[in-house]
């Protein structure tokens, strides 16, 4: 199993600090609200040349497709304001994104599919796993935070964003979209992580019954 699950397993419970009446509705269990964007990922941030970058659309019952960041940015745009919630027990109230809707995306290239799971392919090496029916609400194909452009360090120039599950969900660099008729795990999921990742239901760990860990976002770089 990938160490960081086990390390999180091990920590302790963090403490909450006094919030809003509001704003304690809305922070699931065993989060605290933090001012900061962690930044939290695998592997290298990617470099790219956006003449040459492409997002594939691919898989069960669809006709394959692929998409320049220019033909994105012809699609309708929606602005997405939501609270955020990491596995690694901080949550974000209100944040605000930019980008194409999945669900517009999906009208917008007539794609018309039975398949009921998707996988998210993303750089460096990096996939993960949602139902579609996880990303007909929504769910954003994200390039701009807070009216600018994402960070390279937050995902540039294109990443999910699914407001309703845990955030390691919302990939960053993602770079393709698989259609299945099966279910299977993507990186954290085989390595300890939840397979749903309800963080309303604390489905943070796959398996036995585990601690609330700590804040250790705290000790990670952060915009």
């Amino acid at each position: 199993m990938h160490s960081k699950a086990e390390r999180l397993k091990a920590m302790k419970t963090p403490v909450a600090a006094a919030v809003k009446p509001e704003l304690a509705r809305r922070l699931p269990p065993g989060q605290v609200w933090t001012e900061r964007f962690p930044i939290l990922h695998e592997g290298e941030v990617p470099q790219y040349d956006m003449a040459e970058w492409t997002l594939r659309f691919f898989g069960a019952g669809v006709e394959e497709r692929t998409l320049t960041y220019a033909d994105l940015m012809k699609l309708p745009q929606t602005t997405l304001r939501c609270d955020i919630h990491c596995v690694t027990r901080w949550s974000k109230a209100d944040t605000e994104w930019s980008g194409v809707r999945f669900r517009d995306l999906l009208e917008a290239l007539e794609i018309r599919t039975e398949a009921p799971y998707l996988m998210i392919h993303a750089d460096p090496d990096y996939e993960t796993n949602v139902p579609l029916k996880d990303l007909l609400g929504d769910a954003l194909l994200a390039h701009s935070y807070n009216g600018e452009p994402l960070t390279p360090k937050h995902g540039w120039p294109l990443r999910l964003v699914v407001p309703h599950l845990y955030f390691w969900k919302s990939a960053k660099w993602i770079r393709g979209v698989e259609f299945m008729t099966e279910d299977r795990t993507g990186f954290w999921e085989r390595n300890g992580f939840h397979n749903t990742a309800d963080p309303f239901r604390e489905e943070r760990f796959s398996g036995e019954e585990l601690p609330i860990p700590e804040d250790e976002w705290v000790h990670k770089d952060y915009d």
